[in-house]
């Protein structure tokens, strides 16, 4: 049995910056980001809010998928987050419970 794999979008805010990843740990890889633990885009741009993940079954198809999004325009992508999450609530404390 393979282990889930994630591909997620973060936001700095409703309508802000956007930062896609992928991660075989969604709630682990977005404390990192919460926490500032790694450089990057997204602590550079306090970008933090989880506001849309798929679960993939393969981290193959995961990467594949994220490779994807993020080539599309950006009304595309936030049709994506609109679509799963109307509120652009922050859905790490979802998954922290």
């Amino acid at each position: 049995m393979n282990k889930s794999s994630y591909v997620y979008i973060l936001a700095s805010q409703r309508n802000g910056t956007l930062y896609i990843g992928v991660t075989s740990d969604l709630a682990k890889r977005v404390w990192e980001h919460k926490n500032k633990i790694t450089e990057g885009f997204a602590n550079k741009y306090d970008v933090h809010r989880l506001v849309w993940y798929e679960v993939h079954d393969d981290i193959n198809e995961a990467i594949r998928r994220e490779t994807q999004i993020k080539k599309w325009e950006r009304k595309w992508k936030l049709r994506i987050i609109e679509e799963m999450n109307p509120a652009w609530e922050d859905l790490y404390d979802r998954l922290a419970a």
